[in-house]
């Protein structure tokens, strides 16, 4: 009888432990808090904000007071997502995936790069990751200031922004193929300068890092928005490698053959009306320019094609410019003052067409001749009206 009492006892001490631990569990996985002090910023408001594929979304805000204490709880994600800290113009970024409690330590003059956390590998990853990105964008703005002032030449200007975007990459393939299915596996994938993705989609190394973390999320992550997107991105990524793969293989097959016919491009313009290279182009010498008018040689860059363009549109020489602008209001309001074709397109850093031309950096400028041949790729703005007047 006693025995009889004693594993009853047991058994309902087991029931009562087994029903704790799973309300504990669902206690814990229903929320995530986000807590710490930031010095120096009294009366300033903090917000936290979801970084989610399609936008920033703000979440929750607060007011610090002299202690510079805050806390936010908020529903856990799903799948493993993107949040920011963002005080003033700083931001401090960080995800959650397994994790439900982080806590940050940071002073308003420094919020976005010497803050430090605890509770997540991942959120300490994603800082070393920013700080990458950081000093990319900053060495990058540095050498082209000094470059459009003359002080480079464009041979060692074109080098150092490969070495420099080259120095991020390293950085960040560490934690890629580390471990591709972390959050600062895709943190360090989606980095950018200017706009555009450090990692080129249409790059066949750079290609290998997103099949990694898109064959990793595919595993984990299934049905999340992320892991969808990356999957889309990565067969995109292989089919454009293909088809580059094939021109390539034809014109070493070819050898003879010294122009090439160009790739049309089809895109809407200002008054959303799709307008074709190929239309513009007939028996006219093209200059083909992909930029993005955000950026800050973009001005410069305008007007020095607007001296060309008034020096030999009357001689049957037009302008086709590609903007791969995220903000279409802002190419609006630039190209509605501008006198050639101007298109957007709104795949942005994503453009397959500039993929097909194979655009690693901006600007890019093609020339194509009267006959409707791509006949050089500029590397040199020096020469531009050179290469003009002689295609005319």
């Amino acid at each position: 009888m006693n025995a009889r009492i004693l594993n009853s006892f047991r058994s309902m001490l087991l029931i009562i432990y087994i029903i704790a631990l799973t309300f504990l569990t669902g206690c814990e996985s229903s929320t995530f808090k986000a807590e710490g002090v930031v010095t120096g910023a009294e009366g300033q408001t903090m917000y936290i904000e979801n970084v989610g594929i399609a936008g920033i979304t703000t979440l929750d805000s607060t007011r610090l007071t002299g202690t510079g204490t805050f806390a936010f709880n908020l529903p856990r994600p799903e799948y493993p997502d993107f949040y920011r800290l963002r005080l003033n113009n700083q931001m401090i970024n960080f995800a959650i995936d397994s994790t439900e409690n982080l806590s940050f330590v940071a002073d308003a003059g420094t919020f976005a790069t010497s803050y430090t956390v605890e509770g997540s590998e991942n959120a300490k990853a994603i800082k070393v990751i920013t700080l990458a990105q950081l000093d990319a964008s900053q060495a990058i703005g540095k050498i082209r200031k000094e470059h459009e002032s003359n002080l480079v030449p464009d041979s060692v200007y074109g080098s150092q922004i490969v070495n420099i975007a080259e120095a991020y990459k390293e950085t960040a393939r560490k934690y890629i193929y580390s471990a591709p299915m972390s959050t600062a596996a895709y943190f360090a994938l989606f980095q950018k300068v200017d706009g555009l993705l450090f990692f080129d989609l249409y790059d066949k190394d750079d290609s290998k890092a997103f099949g990694a973390v898109a064959t990793s999320f595919d595993h984990y992550y299934q049905h999340s928005e992320r892991a969808k997107h990356l999957h889309n991105l990565a067969l995109q990524s292989i089919k454009i490698i293909r088809q580059q793969r094939a021109i390539a293989t034809e014109s070493t097959n070819q050898p003879n053959i010294e122009e090439v016919s160009y790739l049309e491009i089809a895109l809407p313009n200002l008054k959303g009306e799709k307008t074709s290279l190929s239309a513009i182009a007939a028996n006219k010498a093209v200059l083909v320019n992909f930029t993005a008018y955000q950026t800050e040689w973009s001005p410069a860059l305008n007007m020095d094609l607007a001296e060309l363009y008034t020096k030999y549109n009357e001689r049957g020489f037009e302008i086709f410019q590609v903007s791969l602008d995220a903000d279409m209001h802002f190419w609006m309001n630039v190209s509605s003052r501008l006198p050639w074709v101007c298109v957007r397109d709104p795949e942005s850093v994503y453009s397959q067409i500039a993929a097909l031309y194979n655009v690693r950096q901006l600007p890019a400028i093609f020339l194509l001749d009267k006959k409707g041949n791509l006949v050089k790729r500029v590397d040199n703005l020096l020469t531009l009206d050179a290469d003009v007047n002689k295609l005319l």
